[in-house]
């Protein structure tokens, strides 16, 4: 029996007929480990199992016929060039060669798809970090533009409040003066309507001897602010230092307040924001609640 043929050693490794032949030709016979190769990279094609439409002939490895042994040199010249038989044992040798061959072409391209899925891997986290990045650094930069503009409007609302403030005070400082000058002057006729009765509540503003009154602020949340502010300042104060440290709701603005008295009941109107505390019967202490004003 003559030495295997590359078609043979195929089909001994277990490929198909058709594949090996289909293989062979297309690798122009340059080997079983090109027609391997082709094999390998060609397995899952669907047209792998297709034939051939020309004829093959010895580009295939197949035996040559009679008729094709005959040629311009005779006979003799090619019986001369017959290659030598091999045994059993040459012949399975040949066969586990040819085996693990198969064997190692089927790692190299199990780690080649290894290779290349990892790859695929990688760039696909890769391209999922960017969009993640890229995701947050526009919610930072909308976070960021939103405390701007929180800083911002807190920064007029803070400047508004000073400019009020700073009115508040030049207004008690006018007061201040007037009040010091004509005080001492109007103090004796002030001891006149003692036959009149008035409540307990309107006699602290008689007695000339307190400079200044203790306020006490109920919230509507239930907390109060306690303050001590002077007899002759305006009421206005009081509202001022009320909106100014009562708890913000997150979210809303500030509603105005109104000022009640508590025994007796009396809710205070804008023309008494601008009386002195003295006169709206205050002094030396008083608990004030706070409601908020219903708009006109």
């Amino acid at each position: 029996m003559a030495e295997l043929t590359a078609l043979e050693s195929l089909i001994e490794m277990g490929f198909p007929r058709g594949r090996a032949e289909k293989a062979l030709a297309l690798t122009g016979n340059q080997g079983i480990e090109a027609a391997m190769d082709w094999l390998m990279e060609h397995e899952d094609d669907p047209d792998v199992d297709e034939p051939l439409e020309t004829p093959l002939g010895h580009i295939l490895g197949r035996e040559p016929t009679s008729s094709e042994q005959v040629g311009p040199e005779g006979s003799g010249s090619a019986a001369g060039e017959s290659k030598p038989i091999l045994t059993e044992e040459e012949r399975q040798e040949q066969t586990k060669r040819m085996l693990e061959l198969v064997a190692q072409k089927q790692r190299e391209r199990e780690e080649r798809e290894e290779r290349e899925a990892l790859e695929r891997e990688k760039q696909r986290r890769r391209q999922g970090q960017e969009l993640s990045a890229a995701r947050q650094k526009l919610q930072e930069d909308e976070m960021r533009r939103a405390a701007e503009e929180r800083r911002r409007e807190k920064a007029e609302e803070l400047a508004a409040r000073q400019r009020v403030r700073e009115k508040i005070e030049r207004d008690k400082a006018e007061r201040a003066k007037k009040y010091g000058s004509v005080g001492s002057q109007s103090s004796p006729p002030a001891t006149d309507p003692g036959p009149v009765p008035s409540s307990p509540s309107q006699e602290p503003p008689t007695k000339r001897e307190y400079d200044q009154c203790r306020i006490q602020v109920r919230l509507p949340d239930g907390t109060s602010l306690t303050q001590t502010f002077r007899a002759r300042e305006q009421l206005a104060a009081v509202r001022l230092y009320v909106e100014l440290h009562r708890r913000e709701e997150p979210g809303q603005d500030q509603d105005p307040v109104q000022l009640l008295s508590g025994f007796p009941r009396r809710a205070f109107s804008e023309a008494d924001m601008e009386r002195p505390l003295q006169e709206l019967g205050l002094v030396p202490s008083a608990v004030l609640i706070v409601a908020k004003k219903c708009p006109s």
